[in-house]
């Protein structure tokens, strides 16, 4: 019987592997044989979602495939949160991250007082606002994605804000590496930390700082640029449980509120892979079995993400979606152009006060 229940999540599980390995194949026709990168620059965590809002729209999915697409959005996506710190290298962070630290905390500081008066003024849904804000300022699909449990978002919320964070996020990866270079006359320092600030996902951050290498022949920029990213990404530890707190205090009227009972534990198994990654580098350094066991824990980080991000398309209803409305996407545009603009600020003040 217990058998019985447990095997009632593998056809769902199965559905969203099927998805992933799809996602990763056109990822690599489209981005390596269409567009000629040696790595692509699009996201197959974004392919898998839209082939699975495709899927899940198109043709009526059965009921013996829901509990397991369940079981994906809860405990493979964050299991693959938890592989995700395996990536993390913050001891190499301390050459720039005088610089880099600051100024992610004030463009995160920012865009969550503009999103809160943006709540009231426009009048949408706080879950929503939330994912967009984080999605905006840490480390986009993959920062929404590790929220929503914590303040239970719905299906179509997180999907709403996904949509919201890669067609904003897209559209300053194709944008920024070329007024970077006009606006900061070519600085790699400079164009690198703005790169890693302002653009939402890390592989759009990747695929910047690559067009900028090709187009401006400037290898230090992507360097720069995606260690600010993953030092953006390290923010995720303090910002889920945070968002938790606020989300959850202004839902409950109970007196005996406590943060331990909405903690999102599974941050604690991310903060242990970083520290796993640095001890083993320290202990073992370049040792072969050791760089191959990080680059499977990579591997299956990415795989459990991209199921869960099938898991959601499958589970959408584009209805649905369109009845939230075009407010949120305001809220996107607008927390896109305030991490640029806050970034610019605060680059030219360091400049000013600090060189």
């Amino acid at each position: 019987m217990y058998l019985n229940k447990n095997l009632v999540v593998i056809p769902g599980i199965i559905l969203a592997f099927v998805l992933y390995t799809l996602s990763q194949g056109f990822n690599n026709i489209i981005g390596i044989e269409l567009l000629g990168y040696e790595k692509s620059p699009i996201s197959t965590a974004m392919i898998a979602i839209l082939l699975g809002i495709f899927f899940g729209n198109v043709f009526q999915l059965r009921q013996g495939f829901q509990k397991g697409l369940d079981f994906t959005r809860e405990y493979i996506l964050k299991l693959g949160i938890i592989f995700l710190g395996i990536q993390l290298k913050p001891f190499e962070f301390l050459d720039f991250g005088k610089i880099a630290i600051p100024l992610i905390l004030i463009c995160i500081i920012s865009v969550l007082i503009v999103i809160k008066l943006l709540i009231k003024k426009l009048k949408i849904p706080t879950r929503m606002a939330y994912l967009i804000s984080i999605g905006s300022t840490v480390c986009g699909t993959t920062a929404i994605m590790a929220t929503a449990p914590v303040i239970k978002a719905s299906k179509n919320e997180v999907s709403y804000a996904i949509a919201n964070i890669t067609l904003f996020g897209i559209l300053s990866m194709l944008l920024y590496p070329y007024f970077a270079n006009i606006y900061f006359n070519g600085e790699s320092l400079l164009i690198g930390l703005f790169l890693g600030t302002s653009i939402h996902e890390t592989s759009q951050v990747a695929a910047a700082g690559l067009i900028y290498e090709q187009q401006f022949n400037s290898p230090e920029t992507l360097n720069i640029a995606t260690v600010t990213k993953l030092i953006r990404n390290t923010f995720l530890i303090i910002m889920i449980p945070l968002f938790a707190l606020l989300y959850n205090r202004g839902q409950t009227k109970e007196k005996n509120y406590s943060i331990l009972k909405i903690f999102p534990y599974f941050v604690v198994g991310f903060v242990g892979m970083i520290i796993l990654r640095n001890v083993g580098d320290e202990i073992y350094g370049s040792n072969s079995n050791w760089i191959e066991s990080i680059n499977n824990i990579k591997l299956f980080s990415k795989i459990f993400l991209t199921m869960a991000m099938a898991a959601i398309g499958l589970s959408t209803n584009l209805k649905d979606i369109k009845n939230m409305g075009y407010k949120p996407f305001i809220v996107g545009f607008i927390a896109m152009l305030t991490v640029g603009i806050v970034c610019i600020i605060t680059i030219e003040s360091y400049l000013r006060f600090f060189i």
